[in-house]
Order: C-alpha cells, then structure tokens, then sequence
C-alpha cells in the first residue's frame, strides 16, 4: 500500500456529454466514454505540464451514458460497462454487464521522480501485452521496462526492446492501457503478486481500460479508439530483397536480376545504408545519393519498376557533423536543442551529429523535402531505422517544451506521422510504405510496418518471433514480422585461429518457410552470410521458392485479411486464444492463427521430424496433404525439411490465383476457390476483396469490389451462394471471372452439379461449364464463369 496522502475524496461530480468530471480533493478526476467499450481516465496533477494523447486517436464513438448516485459510490455507464467510483477514499472500479474486470487498489500516485496508478490483479490472472519482449506469451511476474531501447543480436530473453507499448490483455477480457509516453515501467505482479502498477518519470497522468466480449473484441475495440491501420500497397505482401547491404548499383542490379533469373517472384528490393555513403560510419545525414556507387539511381528505381520491383530506401533521424547536410540541417534549425537554446550535438556509435526535432514542425517540414526529393525520383518506400531514438540525450528539449524523457516514447510515432501526413499531402494517389523500428500505442493509424530488430540467428530468437508478432498484433500492430533468416551472424572458430561466420542452413529453411506467413516476406542479414534465398544451395533454392509462390498464390486470401484488419483491427496472425476464445490457449505461442481460417505451426526446433499442434475445435485439413484432423486436441504431425504443417478450417473458402512473378501482374479474372466441405458444417462464409492494390482509401471512394461466399449443407446436399459488390470502376477491375471451384472432402461423386439451376456435365475438357471427380484426391472441381452479381452452385 501506498502513503495516505496519496487518497482523494469525491467532492462532487458532473456530466457533461460522454464525460464524468469528479471534483476531488486533491484535484479533478474525469472519465471519458471513449466508446461503449473504452473508458479514458485523466488524473489532473498540480503545477504540470499537460501532455496530450498520443495514443488516441481523438475520434470519439456516440454512445448513450448515464451516471447513478448511490450515496457512498457513483456509476458511470454506457451500454456494455461501467465505472463504480467509491467517494471516500476515492476508488474506480470496472466491470462490464455486471461482471468484475479491473479494480483500482490505491488508484493514482505521485513523488518526485514518478507518477503512476496501482491496480489490483487476481490470483490467477494471466496478461498479454507489452509489445516487443521475449518473455513468454504470459508476462505476469515480470517487470516491463518502458522504454524504447536497441537489444542487437537478441535471442531467448529480452524484456525491453525497440518498440513497447504500455497495454496489457487480461484474460479476465479487459485491456489496461497506460496512456503516457514517458520513459517508466509496467510491473505485472513481480514486486507485488497482486498487485499491476505503471508508473513513469513524467507524461500524462492517464489510462484507459477496454473491455469486450471475446480477446478478438478487444482488440477491435482498442483499435477502434487508437485508430484503424490503412491498408498498404499490395506489392508489400511480395517477397523483397535485402541485405546489409548492397554497396553499388550493379550489384542491386544483379541480385534483382538473380531473383527472376532463377524463377523467384520479387517485389521490392531494399537499400541499407550504403546507397549514401561508402562506410557504416560517418555518412549518416546525407539524405542523397552516393553517386560514385550509384551513378544513376534514377535510371536503375525506373527499370525496376519496369519489372515490377519496387525501390525502398533506408532512413535515419540523425545528422553526423561529417554529412553533407550538417551546415544544412543547423540553417533550418531542424536539429533538437537543450535548455539553453544550443542545439545539442552528442557521440554515438555512427559518429557525433545531432538528432531531428520531429516535434517541430519547422524541422520536421525540412526532413520531409529530403524524403520527398526520393519519393520524386521514383522511390516507392521509406525505411525509418534508429527511431527509438537509439541515442537520445537527456538534455534534449522538444518543442514546444518537452524533456526528452518525457517523450521518448513516442519519438518514432510522431516521425510516423509526419511522414503519413506529408506522403498523403503530396502523393495523395499512393499508399505510404513506411517500415519502421519504433512507435507507440496507436501507430498503427499511421500505417507503421514494424520489424523485430537485430535478432541474433539461433533457434531461440526463431522461436521468439512468433511471441513477438502475436504480441505486438494483439496491441494493433498488426504488421510486425522479422529478419527472415536472422540479422546477427554468431562468428566460429576454424583452423588456424581464423574465424568464419557459421551458417545454419536449417535454421535458414526454417525461418523463411515460418515467414511466408507473416505479414511480410523480408530476408535480411548482415552480409558475411547472404539473406537472399537465389544465393542458397540448390535444395534450400527449391524449398523456399516453393513456399514464397505458395504465398503468391495465396494472395487473395493474405490481401482479404489486410483488408479485414484495416476495417477490425483484428490483426492476420492471431493467438491461437482467439479462435475459441480459450484460457486454456492463452499462453500458447507453438502456432497461430493466419487470417480467419488458416492455422501454421512453425517448425522452431533443430532436427525436428515430429510436430505438436493444438488444433481448436471442429475440423481441420491439412493444407499440403488434405488429410482430416479432428479438433480440440494437439496431434502430432511427422516433419521434414521440405514442409512445416499448415491447416484449413473445415467450413473455409480459401481463394488463391496462379503462379506470378511480380504482384503488377496480379489479377482476380482467373480465381481458383478451394471449399474446405465437411458433414459437420452446417453453414459457412468467406470473401475476397479486390481493388487496385494502390489507390489509398479505396473502400472509402467506392473504387473496390467485395465477392462474398456462402455454404449451406443439409441431408446430403451442399449448397454453395456466390454475390459479389460492385460501386465504381477501379484498374484491373475484370468484367467477369473464369472460377475453378475445387470442393475439398467429397466421399463421392455428385448425383448432379447444378449452376443457376442448370445441370452442369462431367469431363467435357474446353466447355465452359464442367466439372470433374477425383476419388483418390476426393475433390470435386467445378469450372464455370461468374458475370452476374449472384450465382448458386447446388452439389447434390
């Protein structure tokens, strides 16, 4: 327990809209309706500087609400929850529908060094949340450093890293978010088993709590006050090629070359650091070309896009007193400055420069005309590295007049959004990339691609990438993923004392094939051992192109699951927890869920020939073999190097097109609809959604096309309902679609094949309406063309 001096008692109380204000004794408290879900509670701290929410993204959802007064506790409540405040001491209390979620213990506290809230947690409570951390899937017991710090070459534990987000998930159905972007700490139980406290240096004394009726509610519903991540370009679910890094235009050229030379699809290529300087150190700041090595950029970013490849660049907030720009950037007063007005120039590992005040609008607008000078010459996306800030001296003061400490956590959100709101500014007709290290709670609104960091390349830091992901996903950061392959090479020692850098060939298989179900598909590394899989052996070339077409064939089902994320938050790879909303897989990280009906467990085990996989309840096939698994049990599925077990939910339509080098040749004229059919799914749907992969706010403008599937099944007969919405026209929309309809699990040959009511006929190779029956395979294809609005397929 704390100090008595920390109480407040209720004075009085008023409602104003959807906003409690309480007078207290030691100042005003108010809770804000966010939505039906979501309070907001704001702390008012005497003689301080107020912060505002970086987190929320200031839209407030209509919501009826009322307070009663019961004479030693007021209730404030809206249609799904409600605040129990008791008078004296003052206390807030949480429950939703008349069940308990979160309660207050001494409530909001206060010194000289800190401010913070105490809240009571239950015996057997267990806690997502965090953000980046290597800590297990339950991090009750542990403390979480908030600060957004570099943990190179990580591997098995870290408990801070470069992006944190001071949210947990109870599974007691309840997030708590603490909405301060000072550097501070989040203790989930470990000082005090029952007690949750978050406590920073400075910031906003504030928090939120969200509740919802399953763990894929919250997060809709967190989302849905933090802001909706907008949907990317579709060439970012391609494969892309990275390394540290390419040091010349003809070797950029080169590797891109390899790639469709040895018959890998390629979307991206990526340039570290070198594209503007020779050296690691002492370049950092240019912001232009190195022409020496790059003799005409320009030329190379327009024959790439002429292949379909997109150019991403690498970007960093410093400028090194060695730069070109240094002069420059001093001029346009764009460096961060210290209490005396002298901007504050400072050592760290690439050199001593200075760090951009993205505060300020004043810099921040001169640090946008760099990028945009890129953007003009062709570059597709922007690589924000280092947005911690790595180094971030605390003498820095922010404009208007924020302490470093104060705000260090959301340095990289608010580079995030300056680089959003700029890009639509200017390129109003694209989608921003923007693939960065750092934010805060609610970046996602400005369309933040985070990556894990410098992973080190060990099966532990393998195995932690899933935590990380399902981790980051759960708090709307539904675009994290990894170095395929791992950055950090572990050096060995040969003959003769000479080192030479090991290389774990399975481990390489491994990651990539875990990879082709991330959100993105990015092999990236230090250079002593290429990330490239075209530099591979042969066998380790045929695995991994197997698994990057599978997930280019894939893409109507991966691009839909975006699509849903930006309209639900709901992120594509999920805890297993979510698909029965079970306790019992809360703590879980062996698999996850990929989009609504696709279940991967990676192989994170050296020399594995077996895998243990939890399958939920219902049915399951296996994506490779078709073979049927009962649910709500694990099962043991044998292994080898070439495959890592993938399942399909009985019920599901999976929607996949043909093989593509480059997403530009991406197209839903042709689409081949596998139905997953089993006797125990009565009813079932799916959808596809398609635009042109480009516009930004295409389901907003009506430039998008939604096709919807439904199944129906009953004495024998499967029905199968075919709509599709249409509003204006987009590019590549088609007229039509050629479908092949496979129907997975059919015991038997059909009686009949029925299309619009018309019988379809058997073989008949060329006609337009056919189908065909494999007994061995037990899959039923249909063929047939879709021009109408509506279609019925009835299997009898």
């Amino acid at each position: 327990m704390l100090p008595d001096a920390f109480a407040r008692d209720y004075i009085e109380h008023k409602l104003d809209g959807q906003t409690l204000s309480i007078t207290t004794s030691e100042g005003n408290v108010t809770i804000r309706a966010v939505s039906a879900e979501a309070f907001e509670i704001v702390y008012d701290v005497k003689n301080d500087t107020q912060f505002p929410s970086f987190a929320l993204s200031g839209e407030t959802a209509p919501t009826d609400v009322r307070v009663e007064d019961a004479g030693d506790s007021i209730k404030f409540i809206t249609s799904a929850m409600s605040a129990t405040i008791e008078k004296s001491p003052l206390r807030i209390g949480y429950e939703r529908q008349g069940s308990p979620l979160l309660s207050e213990e001494t409530g909001f506290f206060a010194d000289e060094n800190s401010r913070g809230f105490r809240f009571n947690l239950t015996s057997v409570e267990r806690l997502w949340g965090g953000g980046q951390r290597v800590l297990g899937m339950d991090r009750r017991g542990e403390i979480l450093p908030l600060d957004n710090r570099g943990a190179y070459g990580y591997s098995d534990r870290s408990d801070a890293m470069y992006y944190g987000v001071p949210a947990v998930i109870s599974d007691r159905k309840y997030m708590l978010l603490f909405d301060n972007s000072a550097r501070g700490e989040m203790d989930l139980g470990k000082s005090e088993a029952d007690i949750l406290q978050v406590k920073a240096q400075g910031g906003r004394a504030a928090y939120v709590v969200v509740s919802g009726q399953s763990y894929s509610d919250i997060v809709q519903n967190y989302v849905g006050i933090t802001g909706n991540q907008p949907l990317p370009p579709r060439w970012a679910f391609g494969n892309m090629a990275s390394r540290f890094g390419y040091r010349t235009e003809a070797e950029t050229r080169s590797v891109v070359d390899r790639h469709f030379d040895q018959g890998f699809p390629l979307d991206a290529v990526i340039l570290d650091l070198f594209w503007f300087g020779p050296d690691i150190k002492g370049h950092m700041g240019n912001l232009d070309w190195d022409r020496r090595a790059f003799p005409d950029p320009e030329g190379m970013i327009a024959d790439f896009k002429q292949k379909g490849v997109n150019t991403i660049l690498i970007t960093e907030p410093f400028i090194l007193r060695t730069s070109d720009r240094w002069e420059e950037a001093l001029a346009n007063q764009a460096l961060a400055r210290d209490a005396s007005g002298e901007v504050k120039s400072f050592d760290f590992y690439f050199g001593n420069g200075g760090l951009i005040d993205m505060f300020d609008p004043a810099a921040s607008a001169w640090f946008w005309e760099k990028n945009r000078a890129l953007l003009d010459q062709g570059v597709a996306g922007i690589w924000g590295d280092l947005g911690e800030p790595e180094a971030h001296p605390k003498e820095i003061i922010h404009y208007p007049n924020w302490a470093a400490d104060d705000v260090h956590n959301v340095y990289g959100h608010q580079w995030a959004r300056m680089m959003a709101e700029k890009w639509a500014r200017d390129f109003p007709q694209s989608r921003p990339f923007l693939m960065m290290r750092s934010g805060f709670a609610g970046t996602q609104r400005y369309g933040i691609i985070p990556w894990s960091g410098d992973v080190s390349k060990t099966w532990p830091a393998l195995q932690a990438q899933v935590e990380i992901a399902l981790q980051m996903g759960v708090v709307g950061l539904a675009y994290s993923h990894s170095d395929l392959g791992g950055f950090v090479a572990l050096d060995s020692v040969v003959d003769d004392g000479v080192t030479a850098v090991a290389f774990d060939r399975e481990l390489y298989i491994r990651w990539l094939q875990f990879g082709a179900f991330q959100p993105l598909f990015r092999p990236h590394s230090q250079e002593q051992i290429p990330s490239e899989p075209v530099f591979q052996d042969e066998q380790t070339q045929d695995i991994v192109r197997r698994y990057i077409r599978a997930r280019y064939r894939l893409l109507p089902y991966l691009y839909t699951a975006a699509w849903q994320n930006s309209r639900t938050g709901i992120p594509m790879m999920r805890p297993l927890a979510f698909a029965d909303d079970s306790v019992q897989a809360f703590t879980d990280q062996s698999a996850f869920l990929w989009g609504n009906d696709m279940l991967v467990a990676p192989v994170t085990e050296k020399s594995a020939v077996q895998k243990t996989v939890p399958l939920p309840t219902g049915i399951w096939f296996d994506y490779w073999t078709g073979q049927k698994y009962l649910g709500g049990q694990s099962v043991s599925i044998p292994v080898s190097i070439a495959d890592i077990p993938v399942f399909v939910r009985a019920g599901a339509f999976i929607p996949t097109v043909g093989d593509i080098m480059t997403t530009r040749d991406y197209q839903t004229d042709e689409l081949t609809l596998h139905y997953y059919h089993d006797d125990s799914v009565a009813a079932s749907i799916g959808e596809v959604y398609d635009d042109d992969g480009k516009t930004p706010d295409s389901e907003k403008k009506g430039l998008y096309e939604r096709l919807d599937f439904r199944s129906a099944y009953a004495q024998g007969a499967l029905r199968l309902d075919f709509s599709r919405e249409r509003h204006k026209a987009y590019e590549g929309q088609p007229a039509g679609r050629q479908i092949e309809l496979i129907v997975h699990n059919m015991k038997n040959a059909p009686s009949r094949v029925m299309i619009n009511g018309k019988k379809v006929g058997a073989g008949k190779d060329g006609a337009a309406r056919r189908y065909s029956y494999s007994k061995s395979a037990r899959t039923l294809k249909i063929y047939w063309s879709w021009q109408s609005d509506k279609a019925r397929i009835d299997i009898l």
